[in-house]
């Protein structure tokens, strides 16, 4: 197949990944990509966020498949420039990404399906925060409205933090204040194609920037898949998550078909499983990042098949996607002074050296090539995955890997993963 990649981060680099890795030969293009994308795929200059540059390129180069990697474009309407010219697309159109582009309305949908959710108060001034703050009482949970980078969420003891929060985002929109749901978090996607959908394995990521869940949240600071602690609460996966995709995912895509604003693409279930039951966090359109870098590389099944048969509405003829035994552990190396101000433009060594590790490849988030030199262009710059036959050999490969790499002033978290291979 000829296919096109919208993105620029380690999400999509994934992505192109699992595509290269199948038997098939496919013609691989993306927009904007980054340094290390550049070295899987044919980079084309088109702004991902023009609904008609993207369709006019996919027409012009007779493109068999787009795939929508992050959540401007969808918002943007390009789904629906190319859907409406026939070429098959794998993510929502701008009315059904607002599950992700805007929490109010994610949170109606989820209550119109029947779907397990906390409860949250949506405010436009500072004063209807601070109701809600007491409303809801601590920990404080602040959500901006709209797309925030994954930075537009603040969990906090302290009432003048969440203030402060809800304050640098009022200006552009409503914000969500919502209840604490305490218990472990999974991430769960589902490949939908409007009618139907087939879940993918259960992941777990870290979104706070320190060891032991402290500081700020962040995009992800790393991820681990498949989780074996799952058997102990529920059984087993498979029945944890054919209750998610009874209970959360089909309600919600039957409810957005209802409503003539069909969902085809990723569904993203950011789920947290409380003493009261398991409840949605969060929904996203698109692939989670950095949950998609160790989903993935376990899948069996081609993705281009996978994704191509939710593009064109076929998904009701396959069975559920089969992954590996294979453990997957990545650890995100990001620029310093991330997530508030990341330095960049300095440079990154060792790549090679950290590729060579038995089991370990490398995902690019934020990458460019500077003359003879690989360059940070973001906070979050690369994504070490390690892969092994039990938790213990991935961490340890995921670490010898990262330790080859230098980047000045550059981070990351020393305890992805740990307390799986502790139990």
């Amino acid at each position: 197949m000829r296919i096109l990649v919208l993105g620029s981060g380690a999400r999509e680099h994934a992505i192109i990944l699992a595509l290269r890795s199948e038997e098939a030969s496919h013609d691989v293009f993306a927009a904007p990509g980054n340094a290390g994308i550049a070295r899987d795929a044919t980079i084309v200059d088109l702004d991902q966020n023009h609904p008609a540059a993207v369709t006019a390129f996919a027409k012009e180069n007779a493109v068999d498949l787009v795939v929508i990697g992050p959540e401007a474009p969808l918002v943007a309407g390009v789904a629906d420039a190319l859907r409406e010219r026939g070429i098959p697309v794998f993510g929502p159109g701008r009315a059904a990404a607002q599950l992700e582009g805007s929490k109010a309305f994610a949170k109606r949908i989820m209550d119109a399906a029947g779907v397990p959710s906390g409860r949250a108060l949506r405010a436009t001034t500072l004063a209807e925060v601070e109701h809600a703050l007491d409303d809801l009482g601590a920990p404080h949970v602040v959500k901006a409205d709209g797309l925030a980078a994954g930075k537009g969420v603040i969990v906090t003891e302290d009432r003048g933090a969440a203030l402060a929060h809800a304050a640098a985002f009022l200006p552009s929109g409503a914000v969500l204040v919502e209840e604490f749901l305490s218990g472990p978090e999974v991430s769960l996607f589902f490949l939908s194609d409007g009618d139907h959908v087939l879940p993918l394995s259960p992941a777990q990521d870290y979104k706070r920037l320190g060891d032991g869940d402290a500081g700020p949240n962040t995009g992800g600071m790393g991820a681990y898949s498949p989780l074996p602690w799952l058997s102990d609460l529920f059984g087993d996966e498979n029945t944890f998550v054919h209750h998610v995709t009874t209970e959360v995912a089909e309600p919600v895509i039957r409810q957005l078909d209802a409503e003539g604003t069909p969902f085809i693409g990723l569904l993203y279930a950011g789920l947290i499983l409380t003493e009261h039951g398991i409840k949605v966090i969060e929904f996203n359109a698109r692939f989670g990042d950095p949950e998609t870098q160790v989903v993935l590389p376990r899948l069996v099944d081609p993705l281009s098949v996978l994704l191509l048969a939710a593009a064109s509405g076929t998904l009701e003829d396959r069975p559920r996607p089969a992954f590996a035994d294979a453990v997957a552990v990545t650890v995100v190396l990001a620029s310093e002074g991330y997530p508030e101000a990341p330095v960049t433009g300095r440079a990154i060594g060792g790549l090679d050296a950290a590729a060579s590790v038995e089991g370990v490849h490398i995902a690019h988030a934020a990458t460019a090539v500077d003359g003879d030199r690989l360059i940070a262009t973001g906070g979050r710059v690369l994504n070490v995955v390690g892969l092994g036959t039990t938790f213990a050999e991935a961490r340890d490969r995921t670490y010898r890997g990262l330790a080859e790499i230098s980047l000045e002033g550059g981070r990351y978290r020393t305890d992805i993963a740990a307390r799986v291979v502790e139990d």
